[in-house]
């Protein structure tokens, strides 16, 4: 897969979507901002992002919200909560509103990179096996319609 995977970043601060920004890019990602949870819905409708990286503590909204709009909208894309606010309650919450990974601020820049890669990896063997099993089912269905031609 040659091709880039995409994030949109989801975060108020400038400082963080710079600074993470910058890391993700230079890991051979193409990055997307948005600073609020309406701005990223925008961006996730019209564009195509494999990966979400949102701060639970949005202007407009929770980052949990936002989870439950774009799991609703993009199901396949993988979404990871970053938080400055670490707490039991917000990592179920989390967790219980589709989010794929929790990540504390500050962030580990290795713990975020691993977990990105790590979450886009099965992301494309997810992608592999779904297609596998469509090849199968049509190259089956094939071969019962060709048994059950008239003679």
């Amino acid at each position: 897969m040659n091709e880039k995977a995409r994030i949109l970043l989801i975060d108020d601060d400038k400082t963080i979507t710079r600074t993470l920004s910058k890391a993700l890019e230079e890991a051979g990602y193409k990055v997307d901002t948005a600073e609020t949870g309406a701005e990223a819905l925008e961006k996730a409708r019209t564009n195509f992002y494999n990966l979400a990286l949102i701060d639970i503590r949005l202007p407009d909204m929770k980052g949990t919200k936002l989870l439950t709009a774009m799991k609703d909208t993009i199901p396949k894309m993988v979404k990871i909560i970053l938080t400055g606010y670490p707490a039991l309650q917000n990592a179920i919450e989390a967790v219980n509103e589709g989010a794929d990974a929790y990540i504390t601020k500050p962030v580990k820049m290795d713990e975020l990179l691993n977990a990105v890669k790590k979450h886009l990896k099965r992301q494309r063997e997810e992608k592999q096996y779904s297609e596998q099993k469509v090849a199968d089912y049509v190259e089956t269905r094939i071969k019962q319609l060709d048994q059950e031609k008239p003679p």
